[in-house]
């Protein structure tokens, strides 16, 4: 029964909460970044650089054959991959850049003020050492 009280305790902490909701709401951008990338940002780059669709680029190894499938090289949904993972990168970079500004530490407190005793007793030692 330790362990399970034990596990609980972990699993309602704060910040595996955070966590997770992190990981969920990540998977999520990442799904609308890999859509951004292949159906929104590639097809103009693919038609400025004269029609090619990224996605369908690739160079075969071995063509197909009555006993085996094709072998190719798909380079072009590695470059819409890679794109893809830039962007996520640069974004996650600028959340945590913004993040880091509004947790900027304060700056440190000064220490609290002698008591007065201590304050007069400083005052007449410094006034005995000057005679």
């Amino acid at each position: 029964m330790g362990m399970l009280k034990e596990f609980k305790e972990f699993a309602v902490r704060g910040n595996v909460v955070d966590m997770a909701v992190g990981i969920i709401v990540g998977a999520a951008f990442g799904k609308i970044t890999t859509s951004f990338v292949n159906d929104v940002l590639m097809p103009p780059i693919g038609l400025l650089v004269g029609g090619v669709d990224f996605s369908n680029l690739s160079v075969v190894l071995r063509s197909k054959t009555d006993a085996a499938e094709a072998v190719s090289l798909k380079y072009g949904a590695f470059l819409n991959t890679l794109i893809d993972f830039v962007i996520i990168a640069f974004a996650v970079f600028l959340f945590v850049k913004a993040m880091n500004s509004l947790k900027r530490e304060a700056p440190p407190e000064a220490p609290p003020a002698p008591p007065q005793e201590v304050v007069l007793l400083t005052e007449i030692r410094d006034a005995l050492r000057s005679r």
